[in-house]
């Protein structure tokens, strides 16, 4: 008997994608996705509070420049890092300058990132033709 064909989202969050299942290199799950932008959010919240208190738009400025520097620089944010998960092209190489900017635009934007795709990629993902995997 044939195997059964794999459904159009694949059979695991980035099996459409090539990604392996788990491990190096699959796709980052939820859980960890929301711990490492909440150390982000926490992180840019102690530098606003210590620096920048009443200023209305100086915690988002201050996410946005946190993730471009380290996306850029390091392929991850803080948080990123410390959950060990990088942003990466679908080709598995560095993102560059402008998907990171891109990326985080788009991510600062909240929706794009709470709509996710069968690949469990956020809309700023799928526009930036980046993935979060693991290291």
């Amino acid at each position: 008997m044939p195997d059964a064909p794999a459904s159009p989202a694949g059979r695991w969050p980035g099996d459409r994608l090539g990604r392996q299942q788990s491990g190096p290199g699959s796709i980052a799950r939820p859980g960890v996705r929301i711990a490492a932008i909440a150390v982000d959010f926490a992180l840019c919240f102690a530098i606003y509070t210590a620096f920048f208190y009443g200023s209305s738009w100086a915690s988002l400025a201050i996410f946005v420049v946190e993730q471009v520097l380290f996306l850029v620089a390091f392929g991850g944010s803080i948080g990123h890092l410390i959950f060990r998960m990088r942003v990466v092209t679908l080709q598995n190489r560095w993102a560059g300058v402008w998907r990171p900017v891109l990326r985080t635009v788009l991510l600062a934007l909240l929706i794009p990132a709470v709509i996710w795709d069968a690949d469990q990629r956020g809309l700023h993902d799928v526009f930036a033709g980046t993935v979060l995997v693991r290291v």
